[in-house]
């Protein structure tokens, strides 16, 4: 099978409607990042974002697809024009090229939802509900799954079991660890688009935590803050995008053999957390 017709099997396993409207393959962001689709597909690598260590790792697996689910370049689309002279490209794209490695990146279909057991949900938000096994604690709707009642823990307990499971350096909190969690929010972005909306929700709807993929020190955080001041029980669990992000593409490999068969290996290669922390 050439990667061409792999990566065309892999959007048709999806619903292909992204925020409500069908996917339009020339807006897209789901594009060939990098390299030659006409060849003989020997191994899939699945991946949030295509590092350099990851592409060490699909050399080293001999895998020639490495299936991302954000830029590979460091804008937003994914243009290249302007970097012709930056030697950090020369010198990732020379990687790729070592061997032969092509990038695509699966974002929008992947939202786009799945279709498990009849109906349709988000394959990312979905595969992080099945890393931590909250699939009897949704509360929300099944297409998006990201909110959340869970048994009564303190936030010191949930972001301890956050940092575990994801295998992270560190874990961003606004509020007070001595907080209860339980009713949670896997929100979106914090960063200016729909901080209103969001702060309306969490009040109205009373969640007391919202997980966040990044958040800035603006407007639910100073709500968070002052709520947490005056003994309100409200928590903000800052992961980051790719942290909380990551699961989705690492639960790709399990479904990806029924999409392209079992002729070639699928491997999940972890980014890692890009953050540290030093106190």
């Amino acid at each position: 099978m050439l990667i061409a017709e792999a990566i065309e099997r892999v959007k048709g396993f999806y619903r292909g409607t992204y925020k409500g409207q069908k996917i339009d393959m020339n807006t897209t962001r789901d594009k060939v990042l990098w390299g030659d689709i006409n060849q003989e597909l020997k191994g899939v690598v699945t991946c949030i974002y295509p590092s350099v260590d990851v592409i060490k790792k699909a050399i080293e697996l001999k895998a020639n697809l490495i299936i991302s689910h954000e830029a590979c370049f460091w804008n937003h689309g994914d243009h290249t024009e302007w970097l012709k002279d930056n030697e950090t490209f020369k010198l990732k794209t020379a990687l790729l090229d070592s061997a032969n490695i092509c990038v695509w990146r699966n974002h929008d279909f992947i939202h786009s939802c799945m279709s498990v057991d009849g109906k349709y949900t988000d394959g990312i938000f979905y595969g992080f509900m099945k890393k931590f096994g909250w699939d009897n604690y949704l509360i929300g709707d099944f297409e998006r799954p990201v909110q959340f009642e869970l048994p009564k823990m303190k936030v010191s307990d949930l972001t301890k079991l956050l940092k575990d499971t994801l295998d992270l350096n560190g874990v961003k909190v606004m509020g007070s660890l001595d907080n209860e969690a339980s009713r949670v929010w896997v929100c979106g972005h914090i960063d200016g688009r729909q901080d209103n909306e969001i702060l309306r929700v969490m009040e109205e709807e009373n969640f007391d935590t919202l997980i966040t993929l990044e958040c800035t020190d603006y407007t639910v955080a100073e709500y968070v803050r002052d709520s947490s001041m005056l003994g309100r029980n409200k928590t903000i669990i800052a992961l980051g995008h790719f942290n909380q992000e990551e699961p989705g593409m690492e639960y790709m490999i399990n479904y990806l053999p029924e999409i392209l068969g079992n002729d070639v290996e699928y491997t999940f290669v972890k980014t890692t957390d890009m953050f540290e922390f030093q106190k």
